[in-house]
């Protein structure tokens, strides 16, 4: 667990120099991992999205409630290599959903979500498996 911490906060260090993680970055040395950060800003500028608080999103992590300060904020996100985060926008794991797969997704204003939304600060609930 210490080894994934530190790797994962390298992985923010380098999310807070103002550019998002690889999907490989959020692997640690003994082979344990972290499945996606979730990222609480954008913007505009490519190189200056994954910022703002993150969440750890641990593989096998089934959670119906986002954590206080996170509902609805998630503007950019990183998935793990091997890994897939579906996600919805309604609590409960209702509503519209997406899957992700290994990747930085810096701007999730990007990514429709049905005919005239898109995806920016509209996660509410997320599963998160890693092979």
């Amino acid at each position: 667990m210490a080894a994934l911490l530190v790797t994962v906060l390298g992985a923010l260090v380098a999310a807070a120099a103002g550019q998002c993680p690889g999907a490989s970055d959020l692997q640690a040395a003994d082979g344990s991992r972290a499945c996606a950060l979730l990222y609480t800003d954008d913007s505009v500028y490519y190189d200056q999205c994954c910022g703002g608080k993150s969440l750890v999103v641990a593989p096998d992590s089934d959670v119906p409630y986002m954590p206080l300060g996170y509902s609805g904020r998630i503007s950019s996100l990183v998935v793990g290599t091997g890994c897939q985060l579906n996600v919805w926008s309604r609590s409960g794991k209702k509503g519209k959903t997406k899957t992700f797969k290994a990747g930085a997704v810096p701007r999730l204003q990007e990514v429709k979500k049905g005919l005239l939304g898109n995806w920016d600060n509209a996660i509410r609930s997320y599963y998160c498996t890693c092979s």
